[in-house]
């Protein structure tokens, strides 16, 4: 086993910002023009700070910031910025011709500066970025920003799993395996600083494992408690009635099988509840209302303590049949939408072994889903204890070939037909395929007649070459939970399409729905750009979708950095994409003939 560790004067650097492409523009936009600004809010710790900062990047912008420690002093936040003993009048004028004006940490600003930005909205002359916490008690000035409708407000929701991944991928120092993602997605629930604190805490501790064959690394077993980990779980660790913490214990050491409200002390689920520390849903199962709280009481109880109460993977046996058989049974009804199956992610947690049945089950799952990379970590969690399992090897080896990997031994006609799909063959491909993969791979007339439900509407529309019925037949499978089957037919709908307007509309919502399938790489997908773009603009695209700059790609191409941005915009407007992060699904793709 091979352990990620990190010598002790590793200079910590920021992670570069990933995603929120949307957010940034709009805040950029904000503080351009005739426009006076806006404020952002959201949760702590959910990247507003690090929003904000990117979006004035190189632009001529005074900071100013409150603090806890100085809300009782006048103007103490513009004490860097104006004299001493001045009045809001005073304040006001001096600050005028400041052309852009960011205040962070606004909810903590004392009433004279929160008074001076108030004033400075009315006055309009400087545009200001106003960032504040959400559910943190805010001066009536700044409230009134947008209350008043003074500001525009953009409350941030928080960072999606795609976007969780790329930051990850981007700021951890190495690809984390996908179960690793979910694991720290779920217990940070947005909270981007936590997430980086325990990233920190599990590569200092050498707690990351490389993945075998794979360049990925997992986190498994107790979260490390840090000092953010304490702080975001203070409101459960210092509970200071035992029988408040004796109740939260045993919901901790229950997980993942919650207990049922009769077996807990009423009284203190009651104020529990009220203080929004646990949740009781209408059946009477009792779970803790955030996913941190149960891994870090666990950690943080005795040893002697938490061997007692804990939990062995031995008894969820039943419960774990009974996530697999609701998994087959949304297979079984073509309904793939999430589903809760809290037993395994809490079993690969622990470190503990995933029954292959389980795990294969799992995969598929996923796989249906178009969560490949998810797919074959479940797939490798089988394997681990069975090696030997066909049915996990089988579903790691699909899920290689739909990614566009030819290295995966296959199992079966499905595999095999994938990895000559891969290749380019796809004659070769439907000769020996199920009946709904050779509607993926552009041979719809080896289906009809064999299929069911939305699987026989997509085929039929592509036998008819209906651009409007593939798109239709998209959106039921993505309301279905089928993601990379209705990017697939979206994307076959761009060449049945008449209307060039309607193949940009197929052309985006593929793409949209492609960035979600974990770098899935089908033959229906890789038609996407080709025919689209001037000789030109094809290769500022592959070349920007490597991960070059622009000025990069103008000193590899000898031309103007101007130039190869105006190609970019160009091919932008093309392809119905709104930024570079579309690119790799639009370009780097296997060059199979198209679907």
């Amino acid at each position: 086993m091979t352990t990620l560790e990190r010598g002790a004067k590793t200079l910590e650097l920021p992670w570069p910002f990933t995603g929120r492409d949307d957010e940034l523009e709009l805040v950029r936009r904000s503080v351009t023009s005739a426009r006076h600004g806006i404020v952002v809010t959201g949760p702590a710790g959910s990247g507003k700070t690090r929003l904000v900062t990117e979006a004035v990047r190189g632009s001529d912008c005074a900071k100013v910031a409150g603090t806890p420690e100085t809300r009782r002093i006048p103007f103490a936040a513009f004490a860097h910025l104006l004299p001493e003993n001045v009045s809001l009048h005073r304040a006001v004028q001096l600050l005028s011709g400041t052309r852009l004006l960011l205040v962070d940490d606004a909810d903590l600003l004392d009433d004279a500066s929160a008074g001076l930005v108030h004033q400075l909205a009315v006055h309009g002359r400087t545009r200001l970025l106003v960032v504040a916490t959400d559910g943190a008690p805010v001066p009536g000035a700044i409230s009134r920003l947008w209350t008043g409708e003074l500001l525009p407000r953009l409350s941030l929701e928080p960072l999606p799993r795609e976007e969780t991944a790329q930051l990850l991928t981007a700021g951890a120092g190495g690809g984390l395996e996908p179960l690793t993602v979910d694991r720290l997605y779920r217990l940070c629930q947005g909270d981007l600083r936590l997430l980086r604190d325990l990233v920190g805490a599990v590569r200092e501790g050498g707690l990351l494992t490389r993945v075998p064959e794979t360049d990925e690394w997992a986190w498994r077993g107790p979260v490390p408690m840090t000092a953010t980990v304490r702080e975001r779980s203070a409101p459960v660790l210092d509970r200071g009635c035992p029988k408040e913490r004796e109740t939260l214990e045993r919901l901790a050491f229950g997980e993942p099988l919650p207990p049922h409200l009769d077996d807990l002390d009423l009284r203190s689920l009651e104020r529990l509840e009220a203080d929004g520390l646990v949740h009781v849903d209408d059946h009477g199962t009792v779970r803790l209302a955030h996913p941190l709280h149960g891994p870090v009481l666990r950690a943080a109880a005795g040893r002697l303590r938490a061997k007692r109460l804990a939990r062995t993977p031995d008894s969820c046996t039943a419960a774990l049949e009974a996530e697999a058989a609701a998994l087959t049974r949304g297979i079984d009804s073509a309904d793939v939408r999430t589903i809760p199956a809290p037993v395994g992610e809490w079993l690969v947690a622990e470190g503990a072994p995933v029954p292959a049945g389980y795990a294969a089950v799992r995969a598929r799952f996923s796989r249906l889903r178009g969560e490949l990379r998810e797919a074959a970590a479940w797939a490798r969690e089988g394997l681990r204890s069975a090696p030997g399992d066909r049915s996990c090897r089988a579903e790691l080896a699909q899920a290689a070939a739909q990614s566009g990997e030819l290295s995966q031994e296959g199992l079966g006609d499905a595999t095999a037909a994938w990895q000559a799909a891969a290749r380019g063959d796809l004659d070769g491909a439907v000769e020996t395929i199920d009946p709904y993969d050779a509607v993926r791979l552009g041979a719809p007339e080896q289906a009809l007649g064999r299929l069911t439900g939305v699987f026989a509407a997509h085929a039929d529309a592509l036998a008819r070459g209906d651009g409007p019925d593939l798109d239709r037949a998209a959106v039921r499978l993505e309301q279905r939970g089928f993601l990379l089957f209705a990017a697939e037919a979206h994307a076959q709908a761009v060449r049945a399409h008449r209307d060039p307007r309607a193949a940009r509309t197929s052309r985006t919502r593929a793409v949209a729905l492609a960035r979600r399938c974990q770098g899935a790489r089908t033959p229906a997908l890789s038609g996407l750009v080709l025919g689209e773009l001037t000789a030109r603009q094809r290769q500022i695209v592959t070349l920007a979708a490597a991960g070059l700059s622009n000025r990069q790609i103008a000193e590899k191409l000898t031309l103007s950095v101007r130039t190869v941005g105006n190609h970019l915009y160009s091919a932008y407007v093309r392809l119905g994409a709104s930024d570079r992060g579309a690119l790799p699904w639009l370009v780097a793709l296997p060059q199979a003939q198209s679907a």
